[in-house]
């Protein structure tokens, strides 16, 4: 998204610190990004929601890659060039999505 970004994460551990995570992913890609056009990438802070028990990480990863359709920034699921998943092989998902298949999504080996 051009003004925003859609994260879903996944703490591996009980000591996860989603603010230590977002102080070093701003930092990192703002940094990046001045040097290139000497503007500022992000605002101060950030929204954050967890999921509730009966939310799948697959609905909300459906809501996020939908996001760019519903912004007029494409017209079919899996346009967007920016989206991309290290758990998930997004190709396989947006096949079973088309397919009405309600299995589990296909992770990267």
């Amino acid at each position: 998204m051009p003004d925003h970004a859609h994260v879903l994460l996944h703490a591996k551990s009980e000591r996860a610190d989603l603010s230590a995570f977002m102080k070093r992913f701003k930092q990192a890609t703002a940094f990046n990004y001045k040097q290139q056009t000497r503007q500022v990438l992000w605002q101060t802070g950030y929204h954050e929601r967890i999921l509730r028990d009966d939310e799948s990480s697959e609905s909300v990863g459906r809501y996020i890659l939908e996001n760019p359709i519903r912004a007029g920034l494409t017209k079919y699921l899996g346009e967007y060039p920016y989206a991309w998943s290290d758990v998930y092989d997004l190709a396989a998902l947006f096949a079973d999505w088309e397919h009405g298949s309600r299995g589990s999504p296909q992770s990267h080996s």
